[in-house]
C-alpha cells in the first residue's frame, strides 16, 4: 500500500507518532478544561455531559465518510485536513463564551480528530504482520497515551490566562501541519476491492459482526470510558472535595498506567492470544473502577486505582482493532475500522450523558459503577464468543 521514500529526514512513522501524540494532547486537555469552565459557570452536569458529547458527534459524522475520503484524497491530504481543522478551532474556545459556538467548535474538533485517527489506525493495521500486530498497534496506543496523559496538566496553565493552554496547543498543531505538508509522502490505500464490491460494503457489515463482534466491543467501551473520565470525572472530583489542581494531577495517572502496560499487553496478546488478554484486562479494569468511589477524595489511593484501571483498559481500543485484524479478511478491515469508529463515537456520546445524568440525580458514584460493570459484562461475553480465524492474502509490504 505504501512505499518508503529514501533519504527522508522525517520518516512517515515518526510523523504519524508525532501527530497522534499532539492529537492525544488536545483531547486530554480540551475535555476536562471545558468541563471545569462550565462547572464554574454553574451549568448543570447533565448539560455539561451533553455538551461534551458534541466532540464525538463530529467524530461520528466524519467516520461515516472517512473510508470514501481516504480512497479519494489519500493518507496525507486527509490527515492534513484533520490537523488544520483542529488547529483553526482550538484558539477560538477561550475567546468566546457562547455555548452554542462551543458546541460547533467541538463538532469541528471531533471531525478533525476522527480524520487523524482513521488514517493512522488503518495505516498501522494494514502494514503490520500478524505476529507483530499487537506490538505495533500498542506503539500507536502509547503515542496517543503520551499526549493524552500530558493534556490535563494544561489545567495548571489556566492561572496565566484561559487562552494560554489553547494557544500552546494551536502552535503545536501548526508545527505538525507543516511537517505533514512538507515531509509526509502523498499516498493512497491500495485497491483491494472492485467497484462492485465497494457498492456491497454495507451488506458486509452483518458478516463482519458475525466474525468479530467481540473484537469490536472494546472500541465501544474505550470511547465510553475515555469520554466519561475526561468529561465527568472533573465534575465528580469537584463535588467530592478534590481541587482543580488535584484533578489535573490525577487524570494523567490514568494515562500513565496505560503507557506502562500498553506494550506488555500488546506483546502478551501476540504470544497468548488477544481474546485472553482482553478478557483478563476487562476483569481487572472493571474491579478497579468499582473501587474508585470507595477511595472518596483521598489522593494517593485514587492514584493507585487510576493507574491500575488505566493500565488494564487503556489498550482496549488498539487491542480490539488488532484482534479484529486477526479474525477478518484483509479486504474487510477498512469497513471494520469504520465500525470500530462508530462504536467508539457511540460510546463517547453515551458516556458523558449517562454520567452527567447520574450526577444530576445526586448519585455520583454511579459513574464508576456503570464503568466497572460494563467491563465485567464484556469479560463475561467473551465466554460466549467463538472465533473462526479467516485467511488473509495480500502482497502488501509489512513493517
Amino acid at each position: 500500500m505504501m512505499s518508503s521514500t529514501p533519504k527522508r529526514f522525517l520518516t512517515p512513522t515518526f510523523i504519524l507518532i508525532s501527530v497522534i501524540i499532539i492529537s492525544g494532547l488536545s483531547q486530554g486537555l480540551l475535555l476536562p478544561v471545558l468541563s471545569i469552565f462550565m462547572e464554574e459557570r454553574g451549568i448543570s452536569s447533565s448539560v455539561n455531559g451533553l455538551h461534551a458529547a458534541a466532540l464525538y458527534v463530529g467524530s461520528f459524522a466524519m467516520s461515516l465518510v472517512a473510508e470514501r475520503l481516504l480512497n479519494r484524497a489519500g493518507f496525507k491530504k486527509l490527515m492534513l485536513s484533520g490537523v488544520i481543522l483542529v488547529l483553526l478551532a482550538l484558539p477560538i474556545f477561550p475567546l468566546v463564551a457562547d455555548l452554542r459556538l462551543w458546541f460547533v467548535l467541538r463538532l469541528l474538533v471531533g471531525i478533525g480528530d476522527s480524520a487523524i485517527h482513521f488514517t493512522s489506525q488503518l495505516w498501522i493495521i494494514l502494514l503490520s504482520p500478524p505476529e507483530k500486530r499487537g506490538r505495533n498497534i500498542s506503539l500507536y496506543g502509547m503515542s496517543y497515551g503520551i499526549g493524552f496523559s500530558i493534556g490535563p496538566l494544561g489545567i495548571q496553565l489556566l492561572p496565566y490566562g484561559k487562552v494560554v493552554p489553547f494557544l500552546i496547543l494551536a502552535v503545536l498543531f501548526l508545527i505538525v501541519a507543516i511537517i505533514v505538508m512538507v515531509e509526509l509522502p502523498d499516498m493512497k490505500p491500495e485497491k483491494t476491492k472492485s467497484a462492485e464490491e465497494e457498492a456491497q460494503a454495507p451488506r458486509k457489515m452483518p458478516h463482519i459482526y458475525r466474525l468479530a463482534w467481540f473484537a469490536l466491543l472494546p472500541s465501544l467501551l474505550y470511547g465510553y470510558m475515555e469520554s466519561s473520565m475526561n468529561s465527568n470525572f472533573p465534575i465528580y472530583g469537584l463535588r467530592t472535595g478534590l481541587s482543580a489542581a488535584d484533578i489535573s494531577a490525577l487524570l494523567p495517572f490514568f494515562g500513565i498506567g496505560g503507557l506502562i502496560l500498553q506494550l506488555p499487553l500488546g506483546t502478551l496478546s501476540d504470544r497468548f492470544g488477544r481474546k485472553k488478554v482482553l478478557m483478563a484486562a476487562g476483569l481487572g479494569g472493571g474491579l478497579f473502577f468499582l473501587a474508585i468511589p470507595l477511595a472518596g477524595n483521598h489522593f494517593y489511593p485514587l492514584v493507585l486505582l487510576f493507574m491500575g484501571a488505566g493500565g488494564l483498559v487503556g489498550s482496549f481500543f488498539s487491542l480490539g482493532l488488532a484482534y479484529a485484524a486477526d479474525l477478518l479478511p484483509r479486504h474487510l478491515l477498512p469497513v471494520a475500522n469504520v465500525i470500530a469508529s462508530f462504536h467508539f463515537n457511540f460510546g463517547s456520546i453515551v458516556g458523558p450523558n449517562l454520567g452527567g445524568a447520574a450526577m444530576q440525580l445526586g448519585a455520583a458514584p454511579l459513574l464508576f459503577v456503570f464503568l466497572g460493570s460494563s467491563y465485567l459484562l464484556f469479560t463475561a461475553s467473551g465466554l460466549a464468543f467463538r472465533s473462526g480465524v479467516s485467511k488473509k492474502t495480500s502482497n502488501i509490504k509489512t513493517l
